[in-house]
């Protein structure tokens, strides 16, 4: 969807609030932006999931052979991730990895200079994680955002140890901002706000198995805090557009969207972890195809109006 919006002269990026996995392509392209504009953003982002797939290339958590000759790439759960989910059941990630290797760290470091990021980022940077202790999500701005923020912001509990920083620990952002919507409304000048899912919504039927039940808590979980967020700035437009709010803090927000729910609905629990270059490749074909797709047809109205119908969408 990025590498789509970015050959798009006529969009200009204000600012990114980004969590998890969106935390690092925010991050990637923010550092691309910054060095050699849409292009370098573009450049970097392939590079960056280049380099995820070459680490994770002999990983059993990968697609087969098999998998691969076929074009299967996350449909079923295969053994391999059956396997995982029972030892992070009885495991931690202080036992399983003690000595806590990352290899996203690594990529991150190779592809993105954080203190060009701190003092010179081209776009406002806001990336979600969720504090430990207290509960309360922590948002990382462009002059704070480093390795382990982005780390941070991709903790899954039970597959990673937290991440420490300035003696608090953290785990995924999702969990109380995903992605975080505040940080755009106070501190970007845009009234206009393009949402992009990657967790479906609604799904249909009923999860039997035990894989697919976890798989739905975590999409209602991980969507709850945007819920949250769409119920406040619904509540917050209607009072300006009946003329009960006049605080000039308070702006009227458009909200657009850019999804693939069908694909997604498609899609097994194992491929939130597959990062196998033709998968990949796949997920940014679909990714440009919807986001030509909303090019083509709701960006007409940015700047004038919301494109999703809010109420039935969120609440």
């Amino acid at each position: 969807m990025l590498d789509r919006l970015l050959e798009d002269e006529s969009i200009a990026f204000d600012g990114v609030s980004a969590t998890s996995a969106g935390a690092a392509n925010a991050v990637v392209m923010a550092s691309g932006l910054t060095e050699g504009g849409r292009s370098g953003a573009r450049a970097a982002l392939h590079e960056f999931w280049r380099r995820i797939a070459r680490a994770a290339l002999f990983s059993p958590l990968q697609p087969s052979w098999y998998d691969r000759l076929m074009g299967n790439y996350g449909l079923e759960t295969s053994p391999a991730h059956l396997f995982l989910d029972l030892v992070s059941r009885m495991l931690s990630p202080y036992d399983l990895n003690p000595l806590n290797l990352n290899p996203l760290r690594e990529v991150l470091d190779s592809v993105v200079d954080f203190g060009r990021l701190n003092e010179a980022c081209a776009i406002r940077l806001f990336l979600s994680a969720t504090n430990v202790r207290t509960g309360k999500v922590r948002i990382f701005t462009s002059r704070e955002v480093t390795a382990d923020a982005v780390l941070a912001s991709a903790c899954l509990p039970f597959l990673s140890q937290a991440i420490e920083i300035d003696g608090e620990a953290y785990w995924d952002g999702g969990y109380m901002g995903n992605p975080a919507i505040f940080p755009l409304i106070y501190d970007c000048a845009s009234t206009d706000v393009v949402i992009v899912h990657v967790n479906p919504i609604c799904r249909p039927g009923v999860p039997r198995t035990a894989s697919e039940i976890m798989n739905r808590v975590n999409e209602i979980s991980f969507n709850s805090s945007l819920m949250r967020e769409m119920r406040a700035i619904a509540f917050v437009t209607r009072l300006i557009e009946e003329g009960k709010l006049r605080d000039a803090r308070m702006k009227a927000m458009h909200i657009h969207a850019i999804e693939a729910e069908a694909t997604m609905q498609r899609l097994g629990v194992g491929s939130k972890l597959n990062v196998d270059w033709e998968f990949l490749l796949h997920l940014r074909e679909i990714g440009r195809e919807r986001a030509a797709a909303w090019l083509a047809g709701p960006f007409a109205d940015v700047g004038r109006c919301s494109t999703v119908d809010i109420r039935e969408r969120y609440l």
